[in-house]
């Protein structure tokens, strides 16, 4: 019997309350999109399926309207859980109006859950989340007054503390490859990131449920080279076609991203010297050649190209937590992705490597810094949003860059081997007291973790009386345009020291004759 539907009748093997995990990440990677499109489509006509709890592991959508936001449907979902609902607005605007439950977890500790779920094991402890929002003496990871049920707890193993996020029985998996053969075996030579499909499959098997997958195309019985199957015909019950698919939502298929082929290296404008890019300039000045880094959403994606226009990529390991190990992440709406990678792994598997300790630096955002140290990344301008895998990243890496500008809202600089402040943000982001940790600053001087804080016109160190002005930018006046631009005032330290001028100049920054003279 073939394992080959239509995708509508794919959507009616839903049933009311069921638990529905779907695989992909943001921008559209390796996302089954057409199952979205017609889960809406299906309940707006239909009002079925009701009540369902939706889990998916990084935000789905496109800040916009498509992915979860597609989902924001009343009635449809009981409970949604996630670690980054930011990219999914409508969405989000249900769960702001208290009209389901809503869970945020990070990134890594959801991909590494659907292994502890295949497995049959109670829920995954980990020390990632420990004395921030997702720790059950916070929040417990709920985003609204609804979400009362604790799915985490705090354990105490061989005399230290961990957290046990809980497992949860799953009904249905729906996940995305390229290609399936006609008994259903699945490959992914045309996707961007691989994610976690292996291990949702196994536990939506390994729980009673079933298995349903997108591909972009079908091939014949036997035709499928074996070593490229990730997901065997054995997990999956149904296979649907898309001939559409798209390779995320904005390229449809570049063999770069698939890694196919190697981007040439050709000369580029660079980036325009802006406030993006000198705090980019100046995260980058941290890494030591050879390092193997993580770069966060936001500004820190511009570090690769950054190290791009300078000449060294090849002599860092850039890596990004879908699962792209070395080469160049790519910035922007299609983060998550990469070109002329060494690897493409799972995306559990790089977790435990970040969980392990196995990076040597990161650059991540910040929202919020507050004196003690502490960040905010995943709850600011009054809207539920989520750390994605920032708290995996943060939480055991030896050197952290947490970067972002000094103010918010209606900053202009001007820029030309210094700084002045045209125009000050209105929004103060060194506050007293964040609204809520995302990394916590004690926990991070217990674990010896050196940590800088770089914004446009100046740099922090973490040190054990909270933040110290280590470095300010030329043109910079530190009272008026720093102390006085902040909620609380840092210890300013006694050797403060004016950042490289080079950040602020057009042209390149001649770090790759900086590497070679640390060589």
């Amino acid at each position: 019997m073939t394992k080959v539907i239509d995708v509508r009748d794919a959507v009616h093997l839903v049933r009311d309350g069921n638990t529905i995990v779907i695989g992909g990440s943001g921008a559209g990677h390796a996302l089954p999109q057409r199952f979205i499109d017609e889960l809406a489509a299906v309940y707006t006509e239909e009002g079925r399926p009701r009540d369902l709890t939706t889990v998916r592991v990084g935000g789905i959508g496109d800040f916009a309207d498509r992915g979860f936001s597609q989902l924001g449907l009343p009635g449809l979902q009981r409970r949604t859980i996630g670690s980054n609902i930011g990219n999914e607005p409508r969405l989000g605007a249900l769960v702001e109006a208290n009209e389901l439950e809503s869970y945020s977890f990070p990134q890594g500790v959801l991909s590494q859950l659907m292994r502890e779920i295949a497995a049959g094991r109670p829920g995954l402890v980990t020390a990632v989340g420990l004395g921030t929002y997702v720790d059950p003496r916070q929040t417990g990871g709920k985003q609204n007054t609804r979400t009362t049920e604790d799915l985490v707890e705090v354990v105490t193993l061989r005399g230290r503390e961990w957290l046990l996020f809980h497992a949860f029985p799953i009904d249905v998996a729906v996940i995305r490859g390229t290609t399936a053969d006609e008994d259903g075996n699945l490959t992914m030579e045309g996707e961007a990131v691989q994610g976690e499909m292996l291990a949702m499959a196994m536990a939506a098997r390994n729980s009673g449920g079933i298995v349903i997958a997108q591909v972009r195309r079908l091939a014949s019985r036997g035709s499928l080279p074996v070593r490229d199957v990730k997901v065997p015909a054995a997990l999956i019950d149904h296979v649907y076609v898309d001939p559409d698919q798209w390779q995320t939502y904005i390229t449809q298929d570049s063999p770069y991203y698939a890694g196919t082929l190697r981007r040439p290296v050709t000369p580029e404008p660079p980036l325009p010297l802006d406030v993006r890019k000198i705090i980019a300039r100046r995260s980058l000045l941290e890494f030591p050649r050879g390092a193997i880094c993580n770069l966060g959403f936001g500004i820190s994606q511009l570090i690769g190209r950054v190290a791009w226009e300078e000449g060294i990529t090849d002599q860092l390991v850039l890596t990004v937590e879908q699962g792209i190990f070395g080469g160049v992440p790519v910035a922007g709406n299609e983060g998550g992705a990469g070109f002329n990678y060494q690897a493409m792994i799972d995306q559990p598997y790089m977790f435990d490597f970040y969980d392990g300790g196995g990076l040597d630096i990161a650059s991540l955002s910040f929202a919020e810094v507050d004196a003690e140290g502490n960040v905010n990344v995943h709850a600011f301008e009054g809207r539920v949003r989520g750390p994605g895998g920032f708290p995996n990243i943060s939480a055991k890496t030896p050197k952290i860059n947490f970067v972002g500008t000094l103010t918010a809202q209606g900053l202009h600089l001007d820029i030309d081997g210094g700084v002045r402040i045209a125009q000050e943000g209105s929004l103060q982001k060194f506050v007293p007291s964040v609204r809520q940790v995302s990394f916590n600053a004690r926990l991070a001087r217990e674990r010896g973790q050196q940590v800088r804080y770089v914004t446009d016109r100046a740099v922090f160190a973490l040190e054990d009386d909270g933040l110290v002005l280590i470095e300010v930018a030329p043109g910079i006046d530190v009272e008026r345009d720093v102390v006085g631009q902040m909620g609380f005032r840092p210890r300013i330290d006694e050797r403060l020291r004016t950042m490289d001028a080079r950040i602020y100049a057009p042209g390149p920054m001649g770090l790759a004759a900086d590497f070679e003279a640390r060589s």
